[in-house]
């Protein structure tokens, strides 16, 4: 018993000094956590250096666009082709993806090699040998006669501008193919097909093995947004917020970004962890001074670095007693495969003795242990390297992301990661002690990343096909130019109708004259108070304009609320509530016993008699208080000061917003004859000779006319332009059949036609995976603010205006300060000209 536990206690010390002996040679490759953070900090850097456009060109890290926008979402279905060239054999699929109630994937695939007369050869030779697989493939399979959609994972950098293209940047791994690189391999690959007049295929997309093992596993896992392999190379990707990619157009959404972090380091970046041994391995292979951190990690280097770290230890008389072998000195020996088989459990010291003894050796004990640990320390440093780039992407997407804590899956692929006993593990343990704040689940892609190029065809096709459903139902919104001119002669004879005086009565633009007369001419001074009511919010403003060469308006403002059951309540209620907003303003203000010259911007329409008259025709933009539509609105305002008791206010002026916006730019700009207010609701107004306006006196001059052009349509004149939907948000409305042209271009209403869309879009089958969502049912949830976030108007209104009117060069200028400071200049325009007719 005795002598058992001496020789026990023998081996053990004989372990732990050959591990020592091996620590102290290779310290430089134990990487302590402080080193793997620091390498994760280094690639966060360099990961956005190849996102921004300035400093891409320059960056080791590519972080290449992919154009794959979406995973896949369970809905597709179809037979799909797939090609996988970048490792160490060329592999054919069949994949049918069907959707009958649940995920279902089957493969059929046939691997092909890739011998060095093609991987070495040029590139005509390469895409005849892919084409002439493809169809031995198919031939064997029986499938000739049937077209399909054909995916390509190729796994190499490649440029893409969209997704079936993608223009090499360089050759990885052991491929050295004459004549493709700076090609669109696409296009090559269609080109050698074309001649091949038995085979069928239509190829969609080029995909990395990366984005490729992504989507497998993006299938089975739609947390799936991190796709890395561990193989013959390596590489990761990650979805990516379009807003932080510059290279592409567009902010929404994410896109798939091939990192191609093989490359970390070719700046010199890494010089200070890469070995003597890192060093031998580069410059003996075909791509001196590239893909540096690949050959810190991959496996077509992994067995050549224990090699050269083994060859030199024996030269020190560490190992094998300074006895060298033949195949010791010669490259590519021992392999990756051996490193694996040395580090098995158990079996690993057996395994490492015939190994060493396969390459001419005769290793002792101690030989044994010292070599296993080799690669350990190998492998180990692959995994924690590896462990550091990916942690860092992490990092990236939970601060994309905004959150405190990361739930996410990593799609893993790779011979290295599948087939070494402990790398796995290891790997895993050191990503979740450098992100202890990531919950991350790795999910091994068992099909492979061609499965996933299926996918990627999959997913396409599915877009294409929905692209398609979708442009069928908007259709109906596509605007072509004879439609605009159509429109535009219409609401033309509506604006005329509206100002004749045998047709007002009748005309659904109502073209109210707002008698204003004037515009600013620089001389108006003094102080004046404001309102402007017109949506959810009202306004108080204390206006102060200064005249001369200095001139100048400032302004002071309030916004108070209008509640919903103030809009809906009585006309009484609605105006205590404006008279209680101006006493507090007045209040805050300090200038509650000044009687000031008031102006009421009022955006409804009215039917005024003076400037400081004006009848309610009717309520608009979801207004609907009682006892208010043929009342004098400034009377009204007058009766709740009465009322309230409190100060008296001097209302010479009611506006509409329109005409309040033409004066605030008038004042800026004299040329200005023209307001358009596109807002919760919309209107124009505009300078109308006096000589046209026949329902006013008097001939000479211009006035302000309030077009009301939310009205236009009422009398079904644009019927042939509206869409269901917007035949549903107005049978919804507070005010059915009326302001139907409003409810087509205003704030208040986009939103919910852009609701109701998505409900029939989600009904088809084409969004959130047919589901409707509780909140999308409600009304009003989707504000329209949201489509502000998403798509720009203001240009499309510009170059439509030109298109429309090429003879009219307009100029258009934006209302800083709102209509509340236009209803203040009114009423200092209109007190300048009561001033002069006193005189």
């Amino acid at each position: 018993m005795f002598a058992v536990h001496l020789l026990a206690f023998y081996f053990t010390k004989l372990k732990e000094d050959q591990i020592k002996k091996v620590d102290r040679f290779l310290y430089h490759m134990r990487l302590s956590d402080d080193v793997l953070l620091d390498v994760m900090t280094r690639f966060q850097a360099e990961m956005v250096k190849g996102l921004e456009r300035d400093a891409h060109p320059t960056a080791a890290v590519k972080m290449l666009p992919t154009f794959v926008r979406s995973i896949p979402d369970g809905s597709e279905k179809g037979d799909f082709l797939a090609l996988d060239l970048g490792g160490s054999k060329f592999r054919v699929l069949k994949v049918k993806v069907s959707e009958d109630g649940k995920q279902n994937v089957q493969m059929e695939s046939q691997f092909y090699p890739t011998p060095k007369e093609i991987t070495h050869g040029n590139g005509t030779e390469l895409f005849d040998y892919v084409a002439d697989c493809l169809a031995d493939f198919m031939e064997t399979k029986n499938i000739k006669h049937k077209k399909f959609p054909l995916g390509f994972t190729f796994s190499f950098p490649c440029i893409q501008t969209k997704l079936d293209e993608g223009v090499l940047l360089s050759w990885t791994k052991y491929f050295k193919v004459r004549g493709v690189q700076e090609t669109d391999v696409i296009s090559s690959l269609r080109h050698v097909l074309r001649k091949h007049k038995d085979v069928d295929v239509d190829v969609l997309a080029l995909v990395n093995d990366t984005v490729g093992t992504m989507m497998t596993c993006g299938y089975d896992d739609q947390r799936c947004e991190v796709g890395v392999i561990i193989g013959t190379g390596t590489n990761a990707c990650y979805m990516e917020e379009m807003s932080n990619i510059d290279l592409v157009e567009g902010d929404e959404g994410r896109m798939c970004i091939n990192t191609e972090w093989g490359a970390f380091g070719d700046d010199g970046s890494l010089d200070d962890l890469r070995t003597e041994f890192d060093r031998e391995i580069d410059l003996g292979s075909i791509n001196p001074g590239k893909q540096l951190f690949e050959k810190m990690i991959s496996g077509l280097y992994l067995g050549e670095l224990v090699r050269l770290i083994l060859l030199k230890m024996a030269k020190k008389g560490l190992l094998f007693n300074g006895k060298i072998s033949t195949a010791l000195r010669t490259k590519d020996k021992i392999e990756t495969k051996h490193v694996a088989a040395m580090e098995k459990h158990k079996k690993g010291l057996q395994n490492t003795k015939e190994i060493l003894m396969e390459l001419g050796l005769t290793p002792s004990e101690e030989d044994c242990i010292a070599v296993q640990h080799v690669c350990t320390i190998v492998s180990f440093r692959s995994a924690n390297l590896c462990a550091a780039a990916l942690a860092a992407i992490l990092t990236r997407l939970r601060e994309n992301k905004k959150l405190i804590r990361l739930r996410t899956t990593v799609g893993i692929d790779g011979t290295l990661y599948k087939t070494h006993p402990q790398y796995p593990k290891r790997l895993h343990k050191v990503v979740r002690r450098l992100v202890p704040n990531c919950d991350v689940r790795f999910l091994l892609s068992e099909s492979g990343s061609a499965k996933g190029a299926a996918m990627v065809t999959a997913v396409a096709c599915r877009l294409v096909s929905q692209r398609k459903q979708i442009d069928e139902i908007l259709a109906s919104f596509e605007l072509s130019k004879e439609n605009l001119i159509e429109v535009k002669n219409k609401m033309r004879e509506e604006l005329e109708y509206g100002l004749k005086k045998e047709t007002h009565a009748t005309a659904t633009v109502k073209m109210l004259p707002t008698y204003v007369c004037g515009t600013p001419d620089g001389t108006e001074k003094g102080k004046f108070l404001a309102l402007d009511l017109g949506g959810t919010n009202f306004r108080v403003l204390l206006v102060k304009i200064r005249s001369g060469r200095r001139k100048s308006v400032r302004m002071y403002n309030k916004i108070f609320a209008i509640p919903l059951e103030i809009m809906q309540g009585t006309g009484e209620e609605l105006f205590d509530h404006i008279v209680q907003c101006i006493a507090d303003f007045l209040e805050y203000m300090g200038i509650k016993g000044a009687r000031l010259p008031l102006g009421f911007t009022f955006s409804f329409p009215c039917r005024q008699a003076s400037i400081d008259k004006g009848a309610l025709v009717e309520w608009t933009k979801g207004f609907k208080a009682t006892d208010c539509e043929g009342e004098d609105v400034v009377d009204m305002l007058r009766e709740a000061i009465k009322r309230r008791n409190e100060f008296d206010l001097d209302i010479v002026a009611v506006v509409n917003d329109t005409v309040g916006t033409m004066m605030t730019c008038g004042y800026e700009d004299p040329n200005c004859e023209i307001g358009f207010i596109a807002g919760t609701g919309s209107n124009v107004c505009y300078m109308e000779e006096m000589k046209n306006i026949e329902i006013v006196e008097g001939t000479e001059g211009k006035m302000c006319i309030n077009t009301e052009w939310g009205g236009f349509g009422d009398n079904g004149c644009i019927d042939s332009i509206r869409t269901k939907y917007d035949k549903e948000v107005d049978e919804g409305s507070l005010n059915p059949g009326k302001q139907r042209y409003e409810k087509m271009t205003s704030g208040m209403y986009l939103g919910e036609i852009v609701r109701q869309i998505l409900i029939d879009l989600t009904k088809h089958g084409l969004l959130f995976r047919g589901q409707i969502s509780e909140s999308l049912r409600t009304r009003g949830i989707f504000e329209t603010k949201f489509l502000s976030h998403i798509e720009s108007f203001s240009g499309i209104l510009r170059e439509t205006v030109k298109e429309m009117a090429p003879q009219c060069d307009v100029t258009f200028m934006l209302s800083e300060d709102g209509s509340g400071k236009g209803a203040a200049l009114i009423t200092a325009v209109a007190k300048r000209l009561h001033n002069v007719e006193e005189n």
